[in-house]
C-alpha cells in the first residue's frame, strides 16, 4: 500500500499547529517535548505504568490551564493531570499510545492568602505538601495532612486521590480538610468556589465532586484548606502487643481517656519491624524484647495546661496494668518521636529493597480489623506456604496497608505470578467485611478491574453518569478509574 506524501505531511503539520499552540499558551519553557526531559513525567512511582506522552505542558496560571484545556477538547486530545506524580495507582502517568498530553501543575506553587480569622489558606495545587504544612506553622496553625511523600506530592494530587495519612484519626482525610475549590471543567471553563465558608446550604456541595475524583471530572487548580491551632503538647510512644486486638482494645482505652487527643494510632507486624530494621539505615528496635505486633501512638493538644504528657503516661499504665500492652517506650525528646516515626515512615521503602511485593491499600472496619488480619493470613498461608505478611497502617480509621513479600528461596518470577490469585483472596476477604478495596491511594489503572467486580452496580452507574456528564468525550483521564469505553 502507497503512503500519501500530503496526507502525511499535513498530519505533522497539524501537529506541529497543536504543540505550537500549546507554546503560545504557556510560553516556550512551559511546554516539554524531549524524550530526555518528559522521562520523569512519563512513568508512575512504583515503576508500574511506563507511558510514552504526546508532550508534558506546565501553565503558571489557572487561565493558562483553561486555555491549555480548550485547546485540548477542540483536538480531542486526551488530558492527564499531574501532580507531583507520587500516585501508587498508575492515576496520574500517561498511557503508551502517545496520544495524551500530561498537565503538570507544579509551577502553579503560590500561596495566595492565609486568614487566620477564618482558619483557612488559599493554595494553588502545586503547592508540595510540605510548604504547605510550613506556611501553616509560620503563621502559629496547623495543616495536618501529613503522609511519607509530603516532600514531593503536591496538594493538589492529595485532594484528587482523597489522601488519606498518619493523623485521619483526628483530622480526617483531605476530602475533611478542604472548604473549596477552584477547578477547570473539561470544556475550559472555570468553577470558583474558593470561599472559605464552614457553612453554605445553596444546593450540591460540588468540591466533593473533585475531591477523589483522581482528574477525571476537572482539573484542581487551587484549593481553600482548613487551618488548626498549632498543638502545645505532644508525646509519642512505641507499645509492645501480642494481638491485634489488643490494639483495638488500647485504642478504644485511650479514646476514653483523652478524646480527640489521639492523633495518630500506627500497627505494625513483627515481619514488618523486620524488615525496616534490615535495611533502612540509622533504626533500631524501640523495645529491647521483640513483640508480634507494635503501636505507634501520638497524641497532641493545642491547650496550655492540658498536661497531656501526665494524662498520656497514666492511661498507657492503665492499658500495662489491664494485659494489653507487654511493654511500652514513651519518647523523652522529639528526636527520639522522630525515630520512632522514621520506623513507620520507611515500611515501603524497606518492602521496596526487600525485594518484589504485593500491595493493598484497604480498609475494613475497626472492629473487623483483628478477624481480617487472622482470617486473611491463614487463607494466604495455605495456598502460599511460607509468604510474608507485611502488615502496617492507620488503624485508628480502619486503614490497613496489607502486603506480602516473597517466601525465602522463590523466585521473583514465581513470586509474580501469583499476584492475581494474592489479589483475590484478599479482596474477597474486604467484600466479605464490608470493607473497601481502595482507603487512601485510589483506583488509577492498577484497581479499575477490581472495582468494576466489587462496586455496587448502581454506585458505577451512578459514577459512570457523573463522568458523562462533566466530560462527555472522556478527554480527562481516560481509562483511569472509570474503563474508557464506558458510555
Amino acid at each position: 500500500m502507497l503512503r500519501d506524501p500530503h496526507a502525511e505531511t499535513s498530519s505533522t503539520s497539524t501537529a506541529d499547529a497543536f504543540l505550537s499552540g500549546l507554546r503560545e499558551i504557556v510560553g516556550p519553557q512551559g511546554v516539554v517535548t524531549e524524550a530526555a526531559d518528559l522521562e520523569r513525567y512519563e512513568r508512575d512511582w512504583r515503576g508500574n505504568f511506563p507511558g510514552r506522552a504526546r508532550a508534558v505542558v506546565r501553565p503558571s496560571t489557572t487561565g493558562q490551564v483553561a486555555a491549555v484545556v480548550r485547546l485540548c477538547a477542540a483536538e480531542r486530545v486526551p488530558v492527564v493531570p499531574q501532580g507531583g506524580n507520587t500516585g501508587l495507582a498508575g492515576g496520574s502517568s500517561p498511557d503508551e499510545s502517545g496520544r495524551e498530553v500530561v498537565l503538570s501543575l507544579t509551577r502553579m506553587n503560590r500561596v495566595r492568602s492565609v486568614s487566620l480569622e477564618d482558619h483557612a489558606m488559599i493554595v494553588e495545587a502545586g503547592c508540595i505538601l510540605q510548604n504547605v504544612q510550613e506556611e501553616a506553622a509560620r503563621h502559629n496553625r496547623l495543616f495536618p495532612l501529613s503522609l511519607a511523600a509530603e516532600g514531593s506530592a503536591t496538594i493538589g494530587g492529595n485532594l484528587a486521590s482523597n489522601a488519606g495519612g498518619e493523623q485521619v484519626l483526628r483530622y480526617g482525610n483531605a476530602r475533611d480538610l478542604t472548604l473549596g475549590l477552584e477547578v477547570v471543567l473539561p470544556d475550559g471553563r472555570i468553577w470558583n468556589g474558593l470561599s472559605p465558608l464552614r457553612k453554605d446550604n445553596t444546593g450540591y456541595d460540588l468540591k466533593h465532586l473533585f475531591i477523589g475524583s483522581e482528574g477525571t471530572l476537572g482539573v484542581i487548580t487551587a484549593a481553600s484548606l482548613k487551618l488548626f491551632p498549632l498543638p502545645r503538647q505532644q508525646a509519642t510512644a512505641w507499645l509492645g502487643l501480642d494481638t491485634p486486638q489488643q490494639a483495638i482494645d488500647v485504642l478504644v482505652l485511650l479514646r476514653e481517656t483523652l478524646g480527640d487527643c489521639v492523633t495518630s494510632f500506627e500497627l505494625i507486624g513483627s515481619k514488618t519491624l523486620e524488615q525496616v530494621l534490615a535495611h533502612i539505615v540509622n533504626t533500631r528496635a524501640p523495645l529491647t524484647e521483640a513483640t508480634p505486633w507494635s503501636v505507634l501512638v501520638e497524641v497532641s493538644e493545642a491547650a496550655r495546661d492540658a498536661q497531656l504528657a501526665e494524662r498520656f503516661e497514666a492511661a498507657l499504665g492503665d492499658a500495662f496494668e489491664r494485659g494489653l500492652v507487654r511493654d511500652v517506650m514513651i519518647a523523652q525528646s522529639s528526636e527520639q518521636a522522630h525515630a520512632l516515626w522514621h520506623i513507620r515512615d520507611h515500611v515501603p521503602e524497606a518492602q521496596r529493597r526487600d525485594g518484589p511485593s504485593i500491595k493493598h491499600d484497604l480498609s475494613v472496619p475497626i472492629s473487623q480489623i483483628p478477624r481480617f488480619i487472622e482470617e486473611t493470613g491463614a487463607a494466604l498461608e495455605a495456598a502460599f506456604p511460607g509468604i510474608r505478611l507485611i502488615t502496617f497502617g492507620h488503624v485508628g480509621d480502619g486503614n490497613l496497608h496489607y502486603n506480602q513479600s516473597k517466601p525465602a528461596g522463590q523466585s521473583d518470577a514465581d513470586f509474580r505470578a501469583q499476584i492475581e490469585r494474592v489479589h483475590e483472596i484478599v479482596h474477597e476477604q474486604v467484600a466479605k467485611m464490608s470493607g473497601s478495596i481502595s482507603a487512601e491511594h485510589g483506583i488509577g489503572r492498577l484497581k479499575q478491574d477490581a472495582l468494576m467486580h466489587y462496586k455496587d452496580p448502581v454506585a458505577l452507574d451512578l459514577m459512570t453518569r457523573v463522568k458523562r456528564a462533566f466530560d462527555p468525550d472522556t478527554l480527562f483521564n481516560p481509562g483511569r478509574m472509570l474503563p474508557a469505553d464506558k458510555k
